[in-house]
């Protein structure tokens, strides 16, 4: 019994530590809510869409209570909006889209991708409207196809309204009229449901918010729910870094350089290799934003003006008519009246500045290198210095860049005097006295 007494403290002081481990671990406590964010500060392009498509999944699957988009974009292509509206329409948990920081803006597109989330926010100091369509690629469109466009839309972006509970007169004013407006006036109007001054705020403002999902109504619970701020992955990054404008605009003029440095100069092959991937590159950008092919031919026909200047004597009219292709192809290149869907015209301006130089270099040197003289063959013997061996009178011998030569001379010359090959006939030299 002693024994067993004394062991019993021992006993008490383990239970007691194990208690305390399994408390501070959170054994028993339900765990806290969180919600994914998310920030969209850039064109609304494919890569996007899939970024903000697959950030949905990934929280949906990890078990997050909904995810906040933090948008700032002045638009972009209609596809990639549309595919992200029907992700929000059909997403399995509440996306909120909530347009900060302060500042920032919701335009084109924009609207239409708030207008779509199950909650719709903004911070003091931002905007959304402007939702006008714009025709993008070849041509512009005539007043039916355009009258066309722009019912689709007003029907579009008035279904999404309706279906959210949202302003659907403001929505269609938004698409035809181009209207914007402030935060406050949004959330008058019922175009948001709320203004808030940061995410913690809106946690705040939309706890106990009911939002319908495909598989029924969720009350949202945000009281001490947890933020975890989510990074773009550096696949996605690449891939929506190549499909702005300015970049791909930049990779095809150096993807064109390389080629053309290649084939001038064949063998280098660092050249042709950073060209070849440059163009591919640019391709892929090219696929998903608003390209006017008639620019990429221009920019084509610029280069094969290059190439040909080297060919033939032009003296500099080729490569004139090169670069003025080159700079009307550029402006040409990418038909938007967005400006985050065209080649800013600084980055336009240096980039022409230096690819027309780098054309220009390459095209002199090549002139160069065929006018200079020739150091080997016949041609090269014409006009080489040397020194008689023997009396000529007619014919005689005479020393020549290191040989003996048979040579003849229309007027006589003395033995160890100075000439000038003037021709070549086979093996024998003409000269002259000098």
């Amino acid at each position: 019994m002693g024994k067993m007494f004394l062991k019993m403290p021992n006993s008490g002081i383990l239970v007691g530590l194990l208690l305390l481990i399994f408390t501070g671990s959170g054994y028993g406590q339900e765990a806290r809510p969180f919600f994914d964010v998310i920030t969209v500060d850039a064109t609304i392009s494919p890569p996007i869409a899939e970024y903000v498509l697959q950030s949905i999944q990934d929280s949906s699957r990890e078990g997050a209570e909904g995810i906040i988009i933090l948008l700032d974009t002045p638009g972009g292509l209609d596809l990639a909006m549309r595919d992200i509206a029907k992700g929000f329409l059909n997403a399995p948990l509440p996306v909120v889209v909530y347009i900060y920081p302060a500042g920032a803006r919701a335009a084109s597109a924009g609207v239409i991708i708030t207008m779509a989330a199950h909650i719709a926010a903004m911070a003091p100091g931002t905007n959304i409207g402007a939702a006008h369509p714009v025709g993008l690629g070849i041509g512009g469109m005539d007043k039916t196809m355009s009258l066309k466009v722009e019912n689709d839309a007003v029907a579009y972006v008035r279904g999404i309204a309706a279906k959210r509970g949202r302003n659907e007169d403001w929505a269609e004013q938004a698409v035809r009229k181009s209207e914007s407006i402030t935060a406050e006036q949004a959330l008058n109007l019922k175009v948001i449901d709320y203004v808030a001054s940061d995410v913690n705020d809106l946690l705040t403002k939309i706890d106990g918010k009911e939002v319908i999902l495909p598989d029924g109504a969720r009350i949202l619970d945000t009281k001490g729910a947890a933020l975890h701020y989510k990074k773009m992955g550096l696949r996605q990054r690449i891939l929506a870094t190549i499909s702005d404008p300015n970049i791909a605009y930049i990779l095809l003029l150096v993807g064109l350089a390389g080629l053309y440095f290649e084939l001038a100069n064949p063998g280098v092959m660092l050249p042709g290799i950073i060209g070849g991937i440059s163009l591919i590159l640019s391709f892929f950008a090219m696929q998903t934003l608003p390209v006017n092919y008639a620019g990429v031919l221009l920019i084509l026909f610029g280069i094969i003006l290059f190439i040909a200047e080297i060919k033939v004597i032009s003296h500099g009219l080729l490569t004139v008519g090169g670069i003025i292709s080159l700079v009307i192809g550029s402006l040409l290149l990418f038909k938007s009246p967005e400006p985050a869907l065209r080649v800013s015209y600084n980055v336009m301006a240096f980039t022409l500045v230096v690819i027309s130089a780098f054309f220009v270099a390459v095209i002199s040197l090549a002139a160069k290198a065929q006018m200079k003289k020739k150091q080997t063959g016949r041609e090269a013997m014409v006009g080489i210095e040397g020194r008689t061996v023997t009396e000529i009178d007619r014919e005689g011998k005479v020393f020549v860049k290191g040989e003996y030569w048979q040579a003849w001379s229309d007027e006589p010359i003395g033995r160890d005097e100075p000439v000038k090959v003037v021709a070549i006939d086979g093996l024998r030299l003409k000269v002259r006295k000098l």
